[in-house]
């Protein structure tokens, strides 16, 4: 068989949902006791990949009711994470994938590059931080500013004292930072080096610090999607580091963590939370994405086992010492959603009824029919402990097989409202209460 004839059969393959339909509801693989289905296992995965359209000038995303939404600022470039600085001032990490020419090979990788393009993700990085400044108080952005420019792929961000901290792919840095600032000129100093690499397949790296400013809790996803590299190219990876601010020295603090993102302190506990990406090509309801708690010491599976003690047998050697000991998460957020985004709220110009818990930014599945994610949704919290199911805040976003945006970083404002990241429609969203 010829290649060409080869990539026609494979494509029709996709087209045709090798994978298989979901059998449960999104809603079965949410809380913090999912129904976890059998496993299916495909030569081909399932592939349902929305085409990117994003938003005409006239349109935005929905919010639930009670809420209303404006868009803080548009005509950005990729925009995949956010940060408030003390005086209200808005960083914005536009930034996409660096160069990996290792990741992504073959006849797999060339259906995956093909669907990444249509979804959207195939646009070069920025490599910029871009400033958005609210001058008048109506929502909306009317000073910006290129805060740092010719970074490396840079995702999170953190202020502590006069030292603005930025997670490349390769390294975190830092910089001086005074307030009010709107660009900063001085050149990075390397705080300490990340793994990256020709591979480097879950690129993005977050990073926040303590209360008290003396560590970085930076989040480090997996170099596969479930080992399938083998483990020697997953040194350090799938894990959440703490890294001495003064010094640079670092510790493994978390480690079986796919692909941990989003992370915050909740307010009633302290405790770190993380939202983590889960492993694909299991059928399309599995695996649970989930947020839980950041135990020092602890171990979630990955990649021998997910949502606990599931083991995942495709990975080999085995190593049933290591699943033993899997921590279960403490919340799903439904299969494949992409749930990537994580912030707590407090009170401000939202609702009452969304004082008290975390926002997830799910930018969407490629591995689930019908698909998941799309979506902004709040968790509430009760006395440190998430309850219920989420609720709708921000929909609107898939439009049949259409993608008008993604979500993806969330965080709230200097009065409290919710700012969404979209990073196919090239914009932040705002939402508060309506009316307000």
């Amino acid at each position: 068989m010829t290649t060409r004839l080869l990539i026609t059969v494979l494509l029709a393959a996709v087209g045709s949902g090798c994978g298989g339909r979901a059998r449960l509801p999104v809603e079965a693989g949410t809380g913090p006791a999912p129904v976890l289905d059998a496993p299916r296992t495909s030569l081909i995965p399932t592939l349902a990949v929305a085409a990117a359209r994003p938003w005409r000038a006239s349109e935005a995303p929905i919010a639930a009711p009670g809420l209303a939404v404006q868009a803080f600022a548009r005509d950005l470039e990729h925009p995949r994470w956010l940060y408030v600085l003390p005086n209200g001032d808005v960083l914005v990490a536009e930034t996409n994938a660096p160069s990996r020419p290792d990741d992504a090979r073959g006849i797999k990788g060339f259906f995956f590059k093909r669907f990444q393009k249509k979804a959207g993700g195939a646009a070069p990085s920025a490599n910029r931080i871009t400033l958005l400044r609210d001058t008048n108080g109506d929502g909306i952005a009317d000073v910006r500013s290129v805060l740092l420019s010719a970074l490396v792929a840079p995702f999170g961000m953190a202020l502590v004292g006069d030292v603005l901290y930025v997670a490349n792919t390769d390294a975190i840095v830092r910089f001086p930072y005074r307030t009010g600032d709107t660009v900063i000129s001085t050149a990075a100093t390397r705080v300490v080096s990340l793994p990256a690499g020709p591979i480097n397949h879950h690129w993005t790296k977050n990073v926040v610090a303590s209360r008290d400013g003396k560590t970085l809790f930076v989040a480090v996803g997996s170099n596969s999607n479930a080992a399938e590299r083998g483990m020697a190219q997953e040194a350090e990876r799938a894990a959440v580091w703490a890294v001495d601010t003064r010094t640079g020295a670092y510790r493994i603090y978390a480690s079986g963590l796919r692909n941990p993102v989003g992370m915050g302190f909740e307010p009633a506990t302290g405790a770190l939370w993380v939202a983590v990406n889960e492993r694909d090509e299991l059928g399309s309801d599995l695996v649970p994405d989930y947020m839980t708690r950041v135990r020092d010491g602890a171990f979630y599976g990955w990649p021998y086992s997910y949502f606990g003690t599931h083991v995942d047998t495709r990975v080999t050697p085995s190593r049933p010492d290591l699943v033993s000991s899997a921590v279960t998460p403490d919340y799903a957020l439904g299969p494949h959603t992409a749930s990537l985004g994580l912030t707590f709220a407090r009170p401000g110009v939202l609702p009452a009824s969304l004082h008290n818990g975390a926002f997830i930014g799910q930018h969407g599945s490629w591995n689930r029919k019908p698909p998941s994610g799309y979506k902004v949704v709040f968790v509430r919290f009760a006395d440190g402990v998430p309850q219920g199911l989420p609720v709708d805040v921000l929909t609107g976003f898939l439009a049949g097989d259409s993608a008008r945006g993604r979500p993806v970083g969330v965080a709230i404002d200097g009065r409290g409202a919710l700012l969404v990241a979209d990073d196919v429609g090239n914009a932040i969203w705002r939402v508060t209460a309506r009316g307000r």
